[in-house]
């Protein structure tokens, strides 16, 4: 079978029309929508990017692979230890190798590997093409790799081919020359009064701090300078920042979209349209105002977590599913689609079953993990989201926050402290779980793995251990450039509290 596989970086699914979006950022996805199946609860179980990938690639959680970070020990997937053999590690087969031992051709067209130094998400690769901008490409720059590799090899048989697309992810760099084809209004929410309060808080990517303190050492843009960056507005002051801010993001995804559009014409040109299951998800979503946070992925909870699936193609059903299902189960489902063996050591759990019957294969609840930007873990079951803080990467969180995700999407309310009850079960399902796959890691079942170096340690606790998040507190002097800042905007109080809480990493 032929496998399109379009991976949209920093995409929500809620900006998308086939997920009620009320803007028209993506015709070509909803077209899929339409005649395939789209979920509405698709999760990603590690967060964000380089855990993300890394758990899709292996079906394997973050706490059995050790990648939950984006630098230090849990950047890297943990050895393999004595069931090492010549070739690695039979148990523990990426889902592209799999592919590729199965007689798929298996080819990579992104620059992941090269911006994380993720060079595990390469296994079972054949081709790879790695765009070249670090994850600063734009979809014009994505397609004409994809469309060069589709011209020479649509009309064979049997092959996976992943597409990367970066315009969703920070900075809104579309082309000026594109101007903005979304008609529609920009979102309601935030409005004036929470982007004001947002403004007098604080926090990496909260409403005054968007890119961070003058020239981004991330990144090396200089921000407010640079014309390719006049959709980023400086900061969000007013509805007016947010409505240019989004703007940004939202015609993003509609120039990818575009792009999209062209690479599902030339199957169809090359008359193979029809016989390739194409598939449309994203390694996180993004927050837009959300906890404070815009246009980046700190957390575990519904926007950054949640992800669209859209599936279509030769023997998928038409219909919508609202079970719970990781971005991990991907995988097996898959396998189990081709009539392929899956791996014995992956984690995930397939759901084939949905896209090709309809059936319900959904999970009980859902366990998202992050240890990149804060150190978190989130449930997500029934309407209910509940967050765990450990570290709270430089923003203002509780150690247990809860959210009703159906009446209050946005995450506005936290609910923890007149639902004692629903917080007591949201922490026993978290323990349950932890409990669970620890236990996997000791008796070697599924995706734990006893003879890995720290393979019977949480790798969150790693993470702490080492002075907390890559992207916050490991870092004193972007800590010391930051609490400047706060001095310098008239937030001294921030500033001192931070100060009491991280003195010892500065």
């Amino acid at each position: 079978m032929r496998i399109l596989y379009i991976d949209c970086d920093s995409l929500r699914a809620d900006h998308l029309g086939c997920y009620d979006y009320d803007r028209d950022t993506s015709p070509h996805i909803d077209s899929l929508a339409d005649e395939g199946m789209r979920l509405t609860n698709y999760y990603a179980s590690d967060l964000p990017c380089l855990p993300s990938r890394t758990a899709l690639f292996t079906a394997r959680f973050g706490i059995h692979t050790g990648v939950v970070n984006h630098g230090g020990l849990n950047a890297d997937i943990r050895p393999a230890g004595r069931t090492r053999g010549f070739s690695g590690t039979e148990a523990f087969q990426t889902l592209p190798a799999t592919l590729r031992d199965a007689g798929h051709y298996t080819a990579l067209i992104s620059s992941f590997p090269t911006r994380h130094g993720a060079w595990h998400t390469l296994d079972g690769f054949q081709d790879w093409q790695d765009t070249g901008r670090r994850g600063f490409e734009r979809a014009d720059d994505v397609s004409a790799y994809a469309e060069a590799w589709l011209e020479d090899h649509a009309a064979e048989e049997d092959w996976y081919l992943h597409v990367n697309f970066w315009d969703p992810h920070t900075p809104y760099h579309t082309p000026l020359d594109y101007g903005n084809p979304l008609q529609e209004s920009a979102p309601d929410w935030p409005d004036e009064e929470t982007i004001d309060a947002h403004h007098e808080g604080y926090g990496p990517h909260s409403a005054q701090d968007l890119h961070g303190v003058g020239k981004n050492p991330d990144h090396n843009i200089d921000w407010g300078e640079d014309p390719e960056l006049a959709r980023t507005p400086r900061q969000i002051a007013s509805r007016d920042d947010f409505e240019s801010w989004i703007d940004g993001y939202d015609v993003g995804i509609r120039y990818m979209d575009d792009h999209i559009g062209t690479l599902l014409e030339l199957l169809e040109r090359r008359g193979v349209r029809e016989e390739t299951l194409v598939i449309v998800s994203a390694d996180h979503g993004e927050n837009q105002g959300e906890c404070n946070i815009y246009g980046d992925h700190h957390t575990t909870d519904h926007p950054t977590g949640r992800v669209p699936l859209v599936v279509s193609g030769p023997g998928i059903t038409n219909g919508v599913d609202d079970g719970f299902h990781y971005h991990l189960d991907l995988a097996p489902t898959l396998t189990e689609f081709l009539e392929v063996e899956p791996a014995a050591g992956w984690d995930g759990r397939s759901f084939a079953a949905t896209l090709t019957d309809g059936v319900d294969t959904g999970r009980a609840e859902l366990i998202l993990s992050q240890g990149a930007l804060t150190c978190q873990r989130g449930v997500r079951w029934e309407n209910w989201l509940l967050l765990q803080t450990y570290h709270d990467g430089l923003h203002d969180f509780a150690a247990v926050e809860l959210y009703n995700i159906e009446d209050d999407p946005h995450e506005t309310t936290d609910l923890s402290a007149i639902n004692p009850d629903v917080v007591a079960e949201g922490i026993t399902r978290l323990e349950e779980w932890h409990s669970d796959r620890m236990a996997e890691s000791a008796r070697d079942e599924n995706g734990g793995n006893p003879h890995a170096p720290n393979g019977l340690r949480d790798p969150l606790w790693n993470v702490i251990e080492e002075g907390g998040p890559y992207h916050a507190t490991r870092r004193p002097k972007k800590v010391r450039r930051y609490l400047q800042r706060l001095r310098e905007t008239g937030r001294e109080g921030h500033a001192e509290r931070l100060e009491r809480q991280y003195g010892d990493v500065l």
